[in-house]
């Protein structure tokens, strides 16, 4: 069985699936259009992180009978035309779980602290030349009031955390999770009173510009945004006004509306000191890898066998193998 994976892999990556007999993993990079042609006519399974997956690509792919997502959020894959051709969809829930609670938690101590800017001013020697306000104008997590937007694997796995460091924590989710550990509120409540607005949930056309203008302007002056979920969960243009406009704190973004983001569309976010940014990377460690590949292997299995897929998305899949 041959899987394609379309990320531009590392040489250590491209050296751990080497050692994989079943199935056998061949890269194209997601710049290489040729390569990516050219190898997916002959796959099984198409190993999917970020790169959309169109319904053009599937019509290439005459033989593709699965199409992994190596992540949760299968936003970026064109469903409908893969059940059209009866191609199975999976993700794989809580493989990046700790990586992204963990990268979610750096942002929120980044934008706090402001440490992007500070880095910056260190390294060209003015460091120590800062006006008193801006070495004043910095939060804690001890005694803030943290609201997550949503309650899945992420958010959960950050509770303990934050209540560790001394936080009120308290999520929103659309439906009761009545034993869940922190308290659960309204999102206008969330919204008005958080010190922190952390967002965790799927990008849906429900939820597309979940924090649109009129939410940013429930939010407290005072308050900072973390998005490590999708971009287009914010309206951008909307965040960035506020942002220049000193009506929200700051920002920790790890995903963005448009990725890559386009030329020319950085200036704003890139020019405000109480942002902090990261190239949608909260996922990737060679952890996060690893549990991915030991899913990997047990979906193809299952595939070569004919039996039930873990975390099948998309209802229907081939079985002529």
């Amino acid at each position: 069985m041959k899987a394609l994976l379309h990320f531009a892999a590392s040489s250590r990556l491209r050296s751990r699936l080497a050692t994989i007999v079943e199935p056998q993993i061949v890269v194209a990079d997601e710049h290489d259009e040729e390569s990516f042609a050219r190898e997916i006519e002959t796959a099984d399974v198409l190993l999917h992180v970020l790169r959309p997956v169109t319904a053009a690509m599937i019509a290439g792919a005459p033989r593709l009978k699965l199409i992994q997502k190596i992540g949760v959020g299968v936003n970026t894959i064109d469903c409908e035309a893969a059940e059209r051709a009866c191609i199975a969809v999976a993700n794989m829930p809580g493989t990046n779980t700790p990586a992204v609670a963990e990268h979610t938690l750096a942002l929120m101590l980044s934008t706090l602290r402001r440490i992007a800017a500070f880095d910056s001013v260190v390294r060209n020697g003015s460091g120590w030349h800062l006006a008193p306000d801006s070495m004043e104008a910095l939060g804690e997590i001890h005694g803030a009031s943290v609201g997550l937007v949503g309650y899945g694997a992420v958010a959960r796995y950050l509770v303990p955390i934050l209540e560790a460091l001394g936080a009120n924590v308290r999520f929103w989710n659309r439906t009761p999770r009545p034993q869940a550990s922190a308290t659960q509120t309204t999102l206008d409540q969330l919204l008005a009173t958080s010190d922190i607005v952390s967002l965790h949930i799927p990008l849906t056309p429900d939820t597309t510009h979940f924090l649109d203008r009129r939410s940013l302007e429930q939010m407290k002056r005072s308050a900072i945004v973390i998005n490590t979920a999708r971009g287009q969960l914010i309206d951008q243009a909307a965040l960035e006004e506020f942002l220049r406009a000193g009506r929200l704190a700051g920002a920790g973004l790890d995903v963005f509306e448009d990725e890559p983001i386009p030329a020319g569309h950085l200036e704003l976010l890139a020019s405000c000191p109480t942002v902090v940014m990261t190239p949608h990377i909260a996922w990737l460690t060679p952890a996060t890898l690893e549990r991915s590949l030991s899913v990997i292997q047990e979906n193809c299995r299952r595939l070569r066998d004919g039996e039930p897929l873990l975390h099948q998305i998309a209802p229907k899949r081939k079985t002529d193998i």
